[in-house]
């Protein structure tokens, strides 16, 4: 069983789903879905539809392909089997893992302190906008009844 990816979202294609558009040139470009195909069609980029693998990671919210990920990769070469070079590749694969782990968990932080700085932007705008709600009710109560009473006076003016 294959598993393809989508030319344009970059997401799985399982067999027997998703549309191929096969060019004169006799290259293949596979589709997940409709959306895909007619903006592959529409010429559009998918480094700026939002909705797009590429487009997060060039806005940096998907952590970018690093450099550890190629160790995985599958090699059709054929090797003799050595055990010194079986154990080293094991305490190598080990050592990446801690590296990439590190490397998330500062990606990850990094991420949490641009939305903390925007959250905390808008709750200070919301608090700008909304002062009457950090106030205690009996500051409220007050600020209302002498609003009430300009407003007597000034009708009562009006009415002289």
């Amino acid at each position: 069983m294959r598993l393809e990816k989508c030319y344009v979202c970059s997401s799985t294609v399982y067999p027997g789903h998703g549309s191929m558009l096969v060019r004169n040139d006799a290259t293949c470009v596979r589709f997940c879905r409709s959306k895909c195909r007619k903006n592959f069609t529409m010429r559009r980029n998918p480094r700026y539809m939002k909705w797009t693998k590429a487009a997060r990671k060039a806005a940096g919210k998907e952590m970018v392909m690093d450099s550890t990920f190629e160790l995985q990769r599958r090699r059709n070469r054929v090797m003799k089997y050595d055990r010194e070079l079986m154990s080293t590749t094991l305490s190598a694969m080990k050592e990446i893992e801690k590296i990439r782990g590190r490397r998330e968990k500062s990606f990850f932080k990094d991420r949490m302190k641009v939305k903390a700085k925007v959250d905390k932007r808008m709750a200070l705008k919301d608090l700008a906008q909304d002062l009457e709600i950090a106030q205690p009710a009996v500051v409220r109560e007050r600020k209302e009844l002498r609003e009430a009473s300009k407003m007597r006076v000034s009708v009562q003016g009006m009415e002289q």
